[in-house]
Protein backbone atom coordinates (compact mmCIF):
# COMPACT_ATOMS: atom_id res chain seq x y z
CA UNK A 1 0.00 0.00 0.00
CA UNK A 2 1.42 3.80 -1.06
CA UNK A 3 1.76 6.27 1.44
CA UNK A 4 -0.81 8.27 -0.52
CA UNK A 5 -3.73 5.64 -0.26
CA UNK A 6 -2.79 5.00 3.42
CA UNK A 7 -3.26 8.73 4.03
CA UNK A 8 -6.14 8.56 2.10
CA UNK A 9 -7.94 5.61 4.77
CA UNK A 10 -6.76 7.01 7.93
CA UNK A 11 -8.65 10.08 6.46
CA UNK A 12 -11.61 8.58 5.63
CA UNK A 13 -11.62 6.69 9.09
CA UNK A 14 -11.16 10.11 11.00
CA UNK A 15 -13.71 11.53 9.34
CA UNK A 16 -16.77 9.00 8.78
CA UNK A 17 -15.44 6.61 11.52
CA UNK A 18 -15.65 3.63 8.91
CA UNK A 19 -15.50 0.32 10.33
CA UNK A 20 -13.26 -2.17 8.69
CA UNK A 21 -14.49 -5.73 9.60
CA UNK A 22 -14.25 -7.00 7.28
CA UNK A 23 -10.32 -7.06 7.62
CA UNK A 24 -8.64 -9.88 8.83
CA UNK A 25 -7.60 -10.19 12.77
CA UNK A 26 -4.25 -10.58 11.78
CA UNK A 27 -3.32 -7.70 9.99
CA UNK A 28 -3.46 -4.46 11.95
CA UNK A 29 -5.57 -1.87 11.28
CA UNK A 30 -4.92 2.33 11.09
CA UNK A 31 -7.93 1.82 14.05
CA UNK A 32 -6.62 -0.82 16.12
CA UNK A 33 -6.42 0.06 19.62
CA UNK A 34 -3.23 0.73 20.90
CA UNK A 35 -1.63 -1.41 23.73
CA UNK A 36 -2.33 1.47 26.59
CA UNK A 37 -6.14 1.76 25.14
CA UNK A 38 -6.24 -1.74 25.06
CA UNK A 39 -5.58 -2.37 28.73
CA UNK A 40 -7.94 0.48 29.60
CA UNK A 41 -10.84 -0.79 27.98
CA UNK A 42 -10.44 -4.29 29.43
CA UNK A 43 -9.94 -2.88 33.17
CA UNK A 44 -12.54 -1.15 32.54
CA UNK A 45 -15.11 -4.14 31.45
CA UNK A 46 -13.59 -6.07 34.57
CA UNK A 47 -14.77 -3.38 36.92
CA UNK A 48 -17.95 -3.31 35.83
CA UNK A 49 -18.33 -6.71 37.46
CA UNK A 50 -18.09 -5.22 41.67
CA UNK A 51 -19.20 -2.43 40.29
CA UNK A 52 -22.37 -2.82 38.23
CA UNK A 53 -23.04 -6.13 39.48
CA UNK A 54 -22.46 -5.75 42.86
CA UNK A 55 -24.42 -7.26 45.63
CA UNK A 56 -27.14 -4.61 46.09
CA UNK A 57 -27.22 -4.46 49.78
CA UNK A 58 -23.71 -5.03 51.12
CA UNK A 59 -21.93 -3.60 47.79
CA UNK A 60 -19.39 -6.78 48.02
CA UNK A 61 -18.72 -9.42 45.29
CA UNK A 62 -21.10 -11.78 43.74
CA UNK A 63 -20.25 -15.52 43.84
CA UNK A 64 -21.28 -15.22 40.05
CA UNK A 65 -23.43 -13.80 37.50
CA UNK A 66 -25.07 -15.66 34.87
CA UNK A 67 -26.08 -13.11 31.89
CA UNK A 68 -29.08 -15.38 30.61
CA UNK A 69 -30.50 -16.09 34.70
CA UNK A 70 -29.75 -12.18 36.50
CA UNK A 71 -31.25 -14.02 39.26
CA UNK A 72 -28.78 -16.67 39.56
CA UNK A 73 -27.72 -16.08 43.60
CA UNK A 74 -28.21 -12.92 43.15
CA UNK A 75 -27.83 -12.35 47.01
CA UNK A 76 -24.78 -14.90 47.69
CA UNK A 77 -21.63 -12.92 48.32
CA UNK A 78 -18.04 -14.78 48.50
CA UNK A 79 -15.22 -13.57 50.66
CA UNK A 80 -12.23 -13.80 48.52
CA UNK A 81 -13.98 -12.69 45.52
CA UNK A 82 -14.97 -9.37 47.28
CA UNK A 83 -11.46 -9.02 48.72
CA UNK A 84 -10.22 -8.61 44.84
CA UNK A 85 -13.08 -6.57 44.13
CA UNK A 86 -11.79 -4.03 46.60
CA UNK A 87 -8.42 -4.16 44.74
CA UNK A 88 -10.13 -3.32 42.03
CA UNK A 89 -11.95 -0.16 42.95
CA UNK A 90 -9.11 0.98 44.17
CA UNK A 91 -7.59 0.66 41.07
CA UNK A 92 -10.76 2.30 39.46
CA UNK A 93 -10.77 5.07 41.91
CA UNK A 94 -6.82 5.54 41.02
CA UNK A 95 -7.23 5.46 37.12
CA UNK A 96 -10.22 7.79 36.94
CA UNK A 97 -12.78 4.63 36.16
CA UNK A 98 -15.17 5.64 39.12
CA UNK A 99 -16.06 8.53 41.36
CA UNK A 100 -14.09 8.88 44.30
CA UNK A 101 -16.57 9.64 46.12
CA UNK A 102 -18.61 7.67 45.19
CA UNK A 103 -16.34 4.69 45.22
CA UNK A 104 -15.73 5.95 49.09
CA UNK A 105 -19.46 5.30 49.69
CA UNK A 106 -19.30 2.04 48.82
CA UNK A 107 -16.48 0.77 50.52
CA UNK A 108 -18.05 2.28 53.81
CA UNK A 109 -21.10 0.22 53.14
CA UNK A 110 -19.21 -3.21 52.05
CA UNK A 111 -17.06 -3.05 55.47
CA UNK A 112 -19.48 -2.10 57.52
CA UNK A 113 -21.42 -4.94 56.04
CA UNK A 114 -18.67 -7.21 57.07
CA UNK A 115 -18.00 -6.00 60.80
CA UNK A 116 -21.93 -6.90 61.60
CA UNK A 117 -21.79 -10.42 59.14
CA UNK A 118 -21.23 -13.78 60.91
CA UNK A 119 -17.30 -14.55 61.68
CA UNK A 120 -16.05 -17.56 63.49
CA UNK A 121 -12.69 -16.80 65.44
CA UNK A 122 -12.61 -13.57 63.51
CA UNK A 123 -12.41 -15.31 60.24
CA UNK A 124 -15.41 -15.24 57.59
CA UNK A 125 -17.14 -18.05 56.01
CA UNK A 126 -16.83 -18.83 52.30
CA UNK A 127 -20.20 -17.51 51.09
CA UNK A 128 -22.30 -15.14 53.07
CA UNK A 129 -25.92 -13.87 52.71
CA UNK A 130 -25.53 -10.47 51.21
CA UNK A 131 -29.26 -9.69 52.54
CA UNK A 132 -28.35 -10.55 55.95
CA UNK A 133 -24.68 -11.54 56.64
CA UNK A 134 -25.38 -14.95 58.20
CA UNK A 135 -23.18 -18.19 56.80
CA UNK A 136 -24.26 -19.71 53.58
CA UNK A 137 -22.81 -22.94 53.98
CA UNK A 138 -20.01 -24.33 50.97
CA UNK A 139 -20.88 -27.49 51.49
CA UNK A 140 -22.96 -30.29 54.13
CA UNK A 141 -20.05 -30.04 56.66
CA UNK A 142 -18.32 -26.49 56.00
CA UNK A 143 -20.77 -23.63 57.45
CA UNK A 144 -17.74 -21.73 59.57
CA UNK A 145 -14.80 -19.94 59.09
CA UNK A 146 -12.40 -20.16 55.96
CA UNK A 147 -9.33 -19.21 56.43
CA UNK A 148 -7.89 -19.34 52.93
CA UNK A 149 -11.09 -17.30 51.76
CA UNK A 150 -10.60 -14.71 54.82
CA UNK A 151 -6.69 -13.95 53.73
CA UNK A 152 -7.84 -12.70 50.60
CA UNK A 153 -10.14 -10.71 52.22
CA UNK A 154 -7.72 -9.38 54.43
CA UNK A 155 -4.68 -9.03 51.47
CA UNK A 156 -7.81 -6.24 49.86
CA UNK A 157 -8.10 -5.06 53.60
CA UNK A 158 -5.08 -3.93 53.82
CA UNK A 159 -4.40 -2.35 50.39
CA UNK A 160 -7.85 -0.38 51.20
CA UNK A 161 -6.27 0.90 54.05
CA UNK A 162 -2.83 2.27 53.09
CA UNK A 163 -4.70 3.89 49.69
CA UNK A 164 -6.78 5.63 52.43
CA UNK A 165 -4.50 6.32 55.17
CA UNK A 166 -3.85 9.78 54.88
CA UNK A 167 -6.55 11.25 52.97
CA UNK A 168 -9.35 13.47 54.19
CA UNK A 169 -11.18 12.42 57.79
CA UNK A 170 -13.70 10.17 56.34
CA UNK A 171 -11.17 8.46 54.19
CA UNK A 172 -9.14 7.96 57.28
CA UNK A 173 -12.00 6.23 58.90
CA UNK A 174 -12.41 3.84 56.69
CA UNK A 175 -8.54 2.75 56.58
CA UNK A 176 -9.07 2.37 60.41
CA UNK A 177 -12.34 0.12 59.85
CA UNK A 178 -10.44 -1.56 57.38
CA UNK A 179 -7.05 -1.94 60.04
CA UNK A 180 -9.51 -3.15 62.81
CA UNK A 181 -11.26 -5.97 60.51
CA UNK A 182 -8.64 -7.24 59.43
CA UNK A 183 -6.90 -7.10 62.98
CA UNK A 184 -10.00 -9.65 64.17
CA UNK A 185 -8.85 -12.33 62.60
CA UNK A 186 -7.54 -15.43 64.73
CA UNK A 187 -4.72 -16.70 62.65
CA UNK A 188 -3.29 -18.68 65.35
CA UNK A 189 -6.49 -20.06 65.64
CA UNK A 190 -6.77 -22.26 62.63
CA UNK A 191 -3.23 -23.99 63.46
CA UNK A 192 -5.01 -26.35 66.07
CA UNK A 193 -2.15 -25.82 68.08
CA UNK A 194 0.00 -27.62 65.87
CA UNK A 195 2.49 -26.84 62.99
CA UNK A 196 0.39 -26.33 59.85
CA UNK A 197 -2.71 -24.22 59.16
CA UNK A 198 -5.78 -25.48 58.43
CA UNK A 199 -8.43 -24.69 56.04
CA UNK A 200 -12.00 -24.68 57.97
CA UNK A 201 -13.55 -24.46 61.12
CA UNK A 202 -16.96 -25.08 62.06
CA UNK A 203 -19.04 -24.54 65.59
CA UNK A 204 -21.37 -27.32 64.16
CA UNK A 205 -18.19 -29.68 62.98
CA UNK A 206 -15.50 -28.13 64.60
CA UNK A 207 -12.00 -29.68 62.29
CA UNK A 208 -14.46 -32.16 60.64
CA UNK A 209 -12.65 -31.62 57.36
CA UNK A 210 -9.15 -31.56 57.98
CA UNK A 211 -7.94 -29.77 55.82
CA UNK A 212 -4.53 -28.87 56.07
CA UNK A 213 -2.50 -26.39 54.00
CA UNK A 214 0.46 -27.54 52.70
CA UNK A 215 2.25 -26.56 49.93
CA UNK A 216 2.35 -25.33 46.84
CA UNK A 217 -1.09 -24.00 46.00
CA UNK A 218 -3.21 -20.52 46.22
CA UNK A 219 -2.71 -20.31 49.91
CA UNK A 220 1.09 -18.31 50.34
CA UNK A 221 -1.27 -15.62 51.45
CA UNK A 222 -2.88 -17.35 54.27
CA UNK A 223 0.45 -17.97 56.17
CA UNK A 224 1.96 -14.32 55.33
CA UNK A 225 -1.26 -13.05 56.86
CA UNK A 226 -1.33 -14.95 59.75
CA UNK A 227 2.48 -14.10 60.35
CA UNK A 228 1.68 -10.54 59.81
CA UNK A 229 -1.22 -10.29 62.45
CA UNK A 230 0.01 -7.78 65.52
CA UNK A 231 -2.65 -9.53 66.99
CA UNK A 232 -3.58 -13.28 66.51
CA UNK A 233 0.05 -13.99 64.60
CA UNK A 234 1.48 -17.69 64.27
CA UNK A 235 4.63 -18.59 64.70
CA UNK A 236 7.23 -19.50 62.11
CA UNK A 237 7.01 -23.32 62.77
CA UNK A 238 3.64 -23.65 60.67
CA UNK A 239 5.41 -21.93 57.69
CA UNK A 240 8.42 -24.18 57.94
CA UNK A 241 7.32 -27.58 58.35
CA UNK A 242 3.60 -27.17 57.12
CA UNK A 243 3.27 -25.27 54.51
CA UNK A 244 7.32 -25.63 53.54
CA UNK A 245 7.02 -29.68 54.20
CA UNK A 246 10.24 -29.00 56.04
CA UNK A 247 11.97 -28.53 52.63
CA UNK A 248 10.18 -30.90 50.57
CA UNK A 249 8.13 -28.49 48.78
CA UNK A 250 11.15 -27.63 46.65
CA UNK A 251 11.66 -29.45 43.30
CA UNK A 252 14.70 -30.13 40.75
CA UNK A 253 12.31 -30.70 37.88
CA UNK A 254 11.76 -28.47 34.69
CA UNK A 255 9.02 -28.04 32.54
CA UNK A 256 9.34 -27.52 28.91
CA UNK A 257 12.43 -26.08 29.83
CA UNK A 258 11.55 -24.10 32.21
CA UNK A 259 12.33 -24.79 36.07
CA UNK A 260 9.16 -25.67 38.17
CA UNK A 261 10.84 -24.65 41.67
CA UNK A 262 8.49 -25.99 43.53
CA UNK A 263 6.40 -29.41 43.75
CA UNK A 264 2.64 -28.22 42.95
CA UNK A 265 0.30 -30.08 45.66
CA UNK A 266 -1.97 -32.48 44.06
CA UNK A 267 -0.53 -32.48 40.82
CA UNK A 268 2.46 -34.23 38.74
CA UNK A 269 2.98 -31.12 36.46
CA UNK A 270 2.26 -27.28 37.75
CA UNK A 271 -1.02 -26.32 38.81
CA UNK A 272 -3.63 -24.26 37.30
CA UNK A 273 -2.81 -20.80 36.57
CA UNK A 274 -4.74 -19.06 39.53
CA UNK A 275 -2.13 -19.98 41.89
CA UNK A 276 0.06 -17.46 40.62
CA UNK A 277 -2.48 -14.72 41.12
CA UNK A 278 -4.84 -15.20 44.09
CA UNK A 279 -1.33 -14.59 46.79
CA UNK A 280 -0.15 -12.10 43.99
CA UNK A 281 -2.30 -9.61 44.08
CA UNK A 282 -0.60 -7.71 47.03
CA UNK A 283 2.28 -10.01 47.60
CA UNK A 284 4.97 -8.91 45.34
CA UNK A 285 6.56 -11.58 43.83
CA UNK A 286 9.79 -9.49 42.58
CA UNK A 287 12.49 -9.89 44.55
CA UNK A 288 11.31 -11.95 46.81
CA UNK A 289 12.97 -14.72 48.11
CA UNK A 290 13.33 -17.19 51.21
CA UNK A 291 15.28 -19.84 52.63
CA UNK A 292 12.84 -22.20 49.25
CA UNK A 293 12.53 -20.16 46.57
CA UNK A 294 12.82 -16.55 44.51
CA UNK A 295 9.09 -15.76 43.85
CA UNK A 296 9.29 -14.24 40.86
CA UNK A 297 11.43 -17.02 39.25
CA UNK A 298 8.44 -19.56 40.22
CA UNK A 299 5.47 -17.52 39.39
CA UNK A 300 7.27 -16.18 35.69
CA UNK A 301 8.19 -19.65 35.20
CA UNK A 302 4.52 -21.14 36.04
CA UNK A 303 3.42 -18.46 33.45
CA UNK A 304 5.76 -19.51 30.92
CA UNK A 305 5.25 -23.29 31.37
CA UNK A 306 1.24 -23.03 30.72
CA UNK A 307 2.33 -20.59 27.28
CA UNK A 308 4.38 -23.22 26.39
CA UNK A 309 1.85 -26.70 27.37
CA UNK A 310 -0.69 -24.47 25.25
CA UNK A 311 1.60 -23.81 22.03
CA UNK A 312 3.04 -27.12 22.17
CA UNK A 313 -0.87 -28.75 22.89
CA UNK A 314 -0.20 -32.26 23.05
CA UNK A 315 -3.77 -33.11 23.46
CA UNK A 316 -4.20 -31.40 19.76
CA UNK A 317 -7.44 -28.86 20.74
CA UNK A 318 -8.37 -27.14 17.88
CA UNK A 319 -7.82 -23.34 18.33
CA UNK A 320 -4.85 -23.11 20.99
CA UNK A 321 -1.77 -21.54 19.88
CA UNK A 322 -0.16 -18.36 20.42
CA UNK A 323 -2.97 -16.01 20.60
CA UNK A 324 -5.16 -18.29 22.42
CA UNK A 325 -3.68 -19.61 25.61
CA UNK A 326 -4.04 -19.89 29.37
CA UNK A 327 -5.93 -22.42 31.58
CA UNK A 328 -6.93 -22.53 35.49
CA UNK A 329 -10.50 -23.46 37.44
CA UNK A 330 -13.15 -22.03 35.32
CA UNK A 331 -16.44 -22.67 34.30
CA UNK A 332 -16.07 -25.88 31.93
CA UNK A 333 -17.09 -28.22 28.66
CA UNK A 334 -16.78 -31.79 28.88
CA UNK A 335 -16.67 -33.92 25.50
CA UNK A 336 -20.33 -35.21 26.06
CA UNK A 337 -21.79 -31.71 26.22
CA UNK A 338 -22.58 -31.15 29.61
CA UNK A 339 -21.09 -28.19 31.58
CA UNK A 340 -19.60 -27.90 35.05
CA UNK A 341 -16.35 -26.31 36.68
CA UNK A 342 -13.03 -27.77 37.02
CA UNK A 343 -9.22 -26.70 37.65
CA UNK A 344 -8.03 -26.77 33.91
CA UNK A 345 -3.91 -27.23 34.08
CA UNK A 346 -1.69 -29.49 31.97
CA UNK A 347 -2.88 -32.58 33.43
CA UNK A 348 -6.66 -31.72 33.43
CA UNK A 349 -6.83 -30.13 30.09
CA UNK A 350 -10.53 -30.07 29.07
CA UNK A 351 -9.75 -27.50 25.38
CA UNK A 352 -11.37 -25.49 27.81
CA UNK A 353 -9.31 -21.78 27.84
CA UNK A 354 -10.09 -19.35 30.68
CA UNK A 355 -9.37 -15.67 29.72
CA UNK A 356 -8.16 -14.73 33.18
CA UNK A 357 -5.50 -17.17 33.11
CA UNK A 358 -3.52 -15.29 30.52
CA UNK A 359 -4.55 -11.85 31.35
CA UNK A 360 -3.69 -12.07 34.93
CA UNK A 361 -0.31 -13.35 33.69
CA UNK A 362 0.68 -9.92 32.69
CA UNK A 363 3.21 -9.03 35.17
CA UNK A 364 4.60 -12.73 34.23
CA UNK A 365 4.28 -12.50 30.14
CA UNK A 366 3.26 -9.61 28.87
CA UNK A 367 4.18 -10.05 25.68
CA UNK A 368 2.57 -13.60 25.49
CA UNK A 369 -0.66 -11.81 27.50
CA UNK A 370 -1.04 -9.05 24.95
CA UNK A 371 -1.22 -11.28 22.32
CA UNK A 372 -4.30 -12.90 24.40
CA UNK A 373 -5.71 -9.66 24.96
CA UNK A 374 -5.87 -8.74 21.35
CA UNK A 375 -7.50 -11.98 20.54
CA UNK A 376 -10.19 -11.87 23.47
CA UNK A 377 -11.30 -8.12 22.03
CA UNK A 378 -10.31 -7.85 18.30
CA UNK A 379 -10.48 -11.50 16.61
CA UNK A 380 -13.58 -11.58 14.34
CA UNK A 381 -14.59 -14.94 14.29
CA UNK A 382 -15.18 -14.52 18.45
CA UNK A 383 -14.98 -11.06 20.08
CA UNK A 384 -18.85 -10.66 19.67
CA UNK A 385 -19.44 -13.56 21.18
CA UNK A 386 -16.68 -13.77 24.15
CA UNK A 387 -16.91 -10.06 25.31
CA UNK A 388 -20.24 -9.48 27.18
CA UNK A 389 -21.46 -7.04 29.95
CA UNK A 390 -18.20 -7.26 32.28
CA UNK A 391 -15.15 -8.04 29.76
CA UNK A 392 -14.27 -11.40 28.65
CA UNK A 393 -16.75 -13.95 29.75
CA UNK A 394 -15.26 -16.67 32.17
CA UNK A 395 -14.25 -19.62 29.60
CA UNK A 396 -14.91 -20.55 25.66
CA UNK A 397 -13.67 -23.50 23.70
CA UNK A 398 -12.75 -23.12 20.26
CA UNK A 399 -12.44 -26.59 19.75
CA UNK A 400 -16.50 -26.91 20.13
CA UNK A 401 -17.38 -24.14 19.32
CA UNK A 402 -18.35 -23.05 23.17
CA UNK A 403 -18.67 -19.79 25.01
CA UNK A 404 -20.23 -19.75 28.49
CA UNK A 405 -22.05 -16.40 29.16
CA UNK A 406 -21.35 -16.76 32.82
CA UNK A 407 -19.03 -14.68 35.27
CA UNK A 408 -17.34 -15.72 38.48
CA UNK A 409 -16.23 -13.10 41.24
CA UNK A 410 -12.72 -15.14 41.92
CA UNK A 411 -11.87 -15.22 37.71
CA UNK A 412 -13.04 -11.09 37.17
CA UNK A 413 -10.88 -10.38 39.98
CA UNK A 414 -7.41 -11.21 39.55
CA UNK A 415 -7.94 -9.61 35.86
CA UNK A 416 -7.79 -5.85 37.10
CA UNK A 417 -5.47 -6.21 39.74
CA UNK A 418 -2.70 -8.25 37.92
CA UNK A 419 -3.43 -5.88 34.79
CA UNK A 420 -2.48 -2.66 37.33
CA UNK A 421 0.44 -4.22 38.81
CA UNK A 422 2.12 -5.02 35.50
CA UNK A 423 1.22 -0.92 34.70
CA UNK A 424 2.41 0.44 37.71
CA UNK A 425 2.75 -2.01 40.89
CA UNK A 426 0.05 0.05 42.98
CA UNK A 427 -1.63 -2.63 44.24
CA UNK A 428 1.74 -4.53 45.24
CA UNK A 429 3.17 -1.26 46.66
CA UNK A 430 0.19 -0.42 48.81
CA UNK A 431 0.30 -4.17 50.40
CA UNK A 432 4.04 -4.46 50.57
CA UNK A 433 4.52 -0.92 52.33
CA UNK A 434 2.54 -1.90 55.75
CA UNK A 435 5.08 -2.22 58.06
CA UNK A 436 3.30 -5.52 59.58
CA UNK A 437 3.42 -7.09 55.68
CA UNK A 438 7.31 -6.52 56.22
CA UNK A 439 7.34 -7.83 59.31
CA UNK A 440 5.74 -11.39 58.74
CA UNK A 441 7.64 -11.79 55.57
CA UNK A 442 10.83 -11.25 57.82
CA UNK A 443 9.29 -13.39 60.51
CA UNK A 444 8.82 -16.32 57.91
CA UNK A 445 12.89 -15.62 56.03
CA UNK A 446 11.88 -13.86 53.21
CA UNK A 447 13.44 -10.84 52.05
CA UNK A 448 12.87 -8.29 49.27
CA UNK A 449 15.18 -6.24 47.18
CA UNK A 450 12.02 -4.32 45.29
CA UNK A 451 11.03 -3.34 48.63
CA UNK A 452 14.15 -2.78 50.81
CA UNK A 453 13.48 -5.48 53.28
Amino acid sequence: MNTLLRSLIVLQFLLVSCSCSNQSNDVPSEEQLTDEQLLDLVQKDALKYFWDYAETNSKLARERYHVNDINTDANLVTTGGSGFGLMTILVGIERGFVPRAEALTRLNTALSFLENADRFHGAWSHWINGTNGYVVPFGADDDGGDIVETSFLCQGLICVREYFKNGTAEEQALALKADNLWKGVEWNWYTKGENVMYWHWSPNFAWIKNFKLEGYNECLITYVMGASSPTHAIPVAPYTEGWSRNGNIVSAATNYGFPKIFNYNGTSGVGPMFWAHYSYLGLDPRGLSDQYANYWTLTQNHAKIMNAYCLANPLAWNGYNENCWGLTASYSRNSDGSTGYTDHRPGNDRGVISPTAALSDFPYTPTESMKALRFFYENSEWKDRLIGVAGPYDAFSPHYDWVTPRYLAIDQGTIVPMIENYRTGLLWNLFMQAPEVQTGLQNLGFSSTQHGF
